[in-house]
C-alpha cells in the first residue's frame, strides 16, 4: 500500500504540470499551430478559414470606406446575414476576432446586433433565429434574438 502511495505521489504532479502546460498553450492568444489552423478550416462549412480567399481581415478590409474598423465589420456581418443566415455571419465574426484581437471589445454589441438582425430576417420568428445560437461572445447572439 506505501509504494502505491509512494508512486502516486510521485507521478501525480508530474501529470498535473504536463497537462495544465498543455492547456495553456490551447488558448485563444497564444500562436496558432499547424493544428489550429486545420481545426478552424474544418469547422467552417462554407470552405472559409484561415489561408482561404473570403478570411475575415479581407472582407473588412473592403468594406472599410471611411469607417471605423468595427463599424466595417458591423456591415459586412450584417451583408453575410443578409446573405446566407446567421451561422455563416458567427463563423465570420468569431474568424474576425481571432485575426483582429482589437477588435474584441465590440464583440459582444456586433453579436447582439446579429441577433437582433437574425430576427428581422425571419419576419419575427425568435425559434427560427435562436436555433443558430452558440456561445460567441458569450451567448450575446441569443441576447439579441430574445431583447
Amino acid at each position: 500500500m506505501r509504494r502505491i502511495g509512494q508512486t502516486v505521489a510521485l507521478t501525480l504532479p508530474v501529470v498535473l504540470v504536463t497537462t495544465g502546460t498543455l492547456a495553456v498553450t490551447r488558448v485563444p492568444w497564444a500562436p496558432p499551430t499547424g493544428l489550429d489552423q486545420q481545426v478552424v478550416a474544418a469547422s467552417s462549412g462554407d470552405g472559409a478559414g484561415i489561408g482561404r480567399s473570403n478570411n475575415a481581415a479581407g472582407a473588412v478590409a473592403k468594406a472599410s470606406d471611411g469607417l471605423a474598423p468595427q463599424e466595417s465589420l458591423r456591415v459586412v456581418l450584417l451583408d453575410e446575414l443578409r446573405a446566407k443566415n446567421p451561422s455563416a455571419a458567427l463563423d465570420l465574426l468569431e474568424r474576425s476576432m481571432r485575426e483582429q484581437p482589437s477588435l474584441t471589445p465590440y464583440c459582444t454589441s456586433l453579436a447582439t446586433e446579429l441577433g437582433k438582425a437574425a430576427v428581422r430576417k425571419y419576419q419575427g420568428d425568435v425559434q427560427r433565429a435562436r436555433t443558430f445560437a452558440r456561445p460567441v461572445c458569450d451567448g450575446a447572439f441569443a441576447a439579441g434574438v430574445v431583447g
